[in-house]
């Protein structure tokens, strides 16, 4: 029997001059690694980006807020106009009560909450439909309904565990392939509507930029995300995690460098023993005058090839590439993101198919 299966998801993508992801200084987030500077998205930047892509698709309705008690309050009203504002405060109370989560005296909880409009809806419903509320049973409603942003990215409730769910999917910070130098743009801005003989800006500054060729790597559990929202749901759920990694882009100072670009080679792997991050490709940094694209390609599949001394073969790898690809064993070529997702499809379903889950 197979207990798991995952899906590595590998993807190069260059980025110009940008500051997708800063820190607290201003400057683009950068990390050390084999000795040198490199610049960094970081995984939360990405995954919220991916949680956008989401929402405008329609494909999850999760919230993560501390106003989870003024959401539930509006679905208790609108299934109930005839309620007052204290009768509908006193049935949100009882159920944040109920669940173990503490609420401030501004009605927030004191942490973000990850919650789906399905779970709120149902909470509404049971507060309605009860004059007593059971903990288990509130419970049951708040592990239940999972948007697919819940499932994936999981939740902590510091103040009450049981409602912790177990993310099934992970995504590492993206680090560039190669060393980055640091650059600064010296800007100056002029007033339209200033004297003639006045011939200075009416604002100087600098801003931080860097440009990169991004190695970026995720993972998805398969039975976990089973676990979490069901077998019918999971794989659609897996394709359009893997659409949203490929496809998103953090909004960080996108309007001065707009900077949005696509992946230029993409590495889907299924996997029965466990994921592989390959970011060992790049320990030591690409060099080059003319790109680092290709180099880290060949890099990367050479990483690849050698895993295959320590894990199983994967089940599938699908690649997607702007340029010449390796020949490598047993992968398979896709000529676009759909043809990609229908192969990865292909195979998730076979997987499943052949092995049992159910344990």
């Amino acid at each position: 029997m197979m207990s798991n299966l995952y899906v590595d998801i590998n993807v190069l993508q260059t980025v110009p001059s940008s500051n997708i992801n800063r820190d607290d200084t201003g400057a683009p987030k950068t990390a050390q690694y084999g000795g040198v500077t490199r610049a960094r998205v970081s995984s939360q930047s990405w995954k919220h980006a991916m949680r956008d892509v989401f929402k405008a698709e329609k494909v999850s309705e999760g919230l993560r807020t501390k106003n989870a008690a003024k959401l539930l309050a509006e679905s208790i009203t609108d299934l109930d106009s005839s309620l007052s504002e204290d009768d509908v405060t006193a049935k949100v109370d009882a159920v944040f009560k109920t669940a173990g989560v503490k609420l401030t005296k501004d009605r927030q909880t004191g942490a973000l909450l990850m919650v789906s409009r399905g779970q709120l809806e149902q909470l509404a419903k049971y507060a309605l439909s009860h004059d007593e509320l059971d903990k288990k049973e509130v419970k049951a409603v708040l592990k239940g309904n999972q948007s697919l942003d819940l499932a994936l990215f999981g939740r902590m409730v510091a103040d009450n565990p049981e409602l912790n769910v177990e993310a099934s999917a992970q995504v590492a910070h993206a680090i560039s392939t190669h060393e980055i130098i640091p650059e600064f743009d010296y800007y100056t801005a002029l007033d339209d509507d200033q004297p003639e003989d006045n011939t200075g800006a009416a604002m100087l500054g600098t801003s931080e930029y860097n440009s990169a060729t991004l190695y970026r790597y995720a993972n998805l559990n398969l039975h976990e995300l089973m676990h979490n929202i069901g077998e019918e749901a999971a794989i659609d759920g897996a394709l359009n995690y893997i659409k949203s990694f490929l496809l998103s882009m953090p909004t960080g100072k996108q309007n001065s460098y707009a900077n949005k670009t696509l992946p230029n080679y993409v590495m889907v792997s299924l996997r029965t023993d466990t994921p592989v991050n390959l970011v060992s490709a790049f320990e030591k940094p690409v060099k080059s005058n003319d790109g680092y694209v290709e180099a880290s390609i060949k890099r990367l599949e050479a990483e690849y090839d050698s895993t295959s001394q320590y894990v199983e073969k994967p089940e599938l790898t699908a690649v997607l590439s702007k340029f010449e690809a390796k020949d490598l064993d047993g992968v398979v070529s896709a000529t676009n993101v759909d043809d990609l997702l229908n192969k990865v499809s292909d195979g998730l379903k076979k997987a499943v198919q052949d092995e049992n889950f159910s344990d």
